[in-house]
């Protein structure tokens, strides 16, 4: 419905205001069988963002080298209570101190308190949040909009890490490093195969997670939609799986060696554990079974 500025009288009378035309009941636009009503103003804050983002104030590189260290520590005060609203607020408070009257203002003091509430998120993709919200605060956005978005991407940002980090490249770097165990390398080799590829990827998804989230501003739902998230969880799955079944041999070869009667022991808990993932299909995942599995034989080895 078109909005007319006309005022419109009852019986479908007209009246005149000085500089403006006339405007009858007839001559408005409508619809049988749909009422007219009154356009209404969304309230502050609540008005739906443009698809413009404009360019993002240049956060000086000592405070987002700062920013992202704190990042690593963004755990460090968690509580009952408030989760990770503590460290959430500890690492945006390098950029606040660029907010009016720096850290003596009211801007940064309210700041501080509003991102030390509540919130709760992914580790390694907290980064998203946090550069999200320090350009919101610097562009001085709503209070409101800024609370809504606080509360919006605490799931998201969950569920999207559980699934890529947790359930696929935390498997998969260890079932790499485990096959480096298995071709007979030293075992400060394995450690630093593990320790130098898991952050590797977890290091780069903190990076790319901040300068996202403060290039984009509130924006920033739309990252989520990149291919990493909607494809890497499955891509990394099936990597693990594929790593399982390679390691799986080679460790056992390592492990049992040229005896046969253990060769013919494993042959008999590899079929066992074959049975029971199948009969707790979709209740457990294979690649927790091989890795429980390899750490047993391991251990085994370690002991004997």
């Amino acid at each position: 419905m078109v909005a007319c500025s006309r005022t419109l009288t009852r019986g479908g009378g007209r009246t005149r205001r000085s500089g403006r035309a006339r405007c009858r009941v007839e001559d408005c636009p409508c619809h049988r069988g749909r009422t007219l009503v009154p356009a209404r103003r969304l309230p502050p804050g609540l008005e739906p963002l443009g698809d413009h983002v404009s360019a993002p104030r240049q956060l000086p590189f000592g405070i987002r080298l700062a920013t992202l260290l704190r990042l690593l520590a963004v755990q460090g005060a968690w509580n009952y209570e408030t989760l990770m609203g503590n460290g959430i607020a500890f690492a945006m408070e390098p950029g606040l101190r660029l907010l009016p009257d720096g850290t003596d203002g009211a801007p940064f003091r309210a700041a501080m308190a509003r991102h030390a509430g509540y919130f709760n998120a992914h580790p390694y993709l907290a980064g998203l949040a946090v550069g999200a919200l320090l350009r919101a605060e610097l562009d001085g956005e709503d209070v409101t909009r800024i609370e809504r978005f606080r509360t919006a991407c605490c799931g998201p940002l969950g569920s999207v890490g559980d699934r890529l980090v947790w359930a696929g490249w935390l498997p998969a770097c260890s079932l790499v490093a485990l096959g480096v165990f298995s071709a007979g390398a030293a075992p400060l080799t394995v450690v630093l195969t593990f320790v130098v590829l898991y952050n590797l990827g977890h290091l780069g998804l903190r990076l790319w997670g901040l300068e996202a989230g403060y290039r984009n501003g509130l924006q920033v739902a739309n990252s989520l939609g990149n291919p990493l998230f909607r494809k890497g969880p499955a891509a990394v799955a099936r990597v693990a799986a594929l790593t399982a079944g390679v390691v799986w041999p080679l460790a056992v070869r390592g492990v049992v060696g040229p005896a046969r009667n253990w060769l013919v022991f494993v042959l008999a808990a590899a079929a066992a554990g074959a049975f029971v993932v199948t009969r707790l299909q979709g209740r457990v995942e294979g690649w927790r079974v091989a890795i429980a599995g390899l750490a047993g034989l391991i251990l085994y080895s370690v002991v004997r």
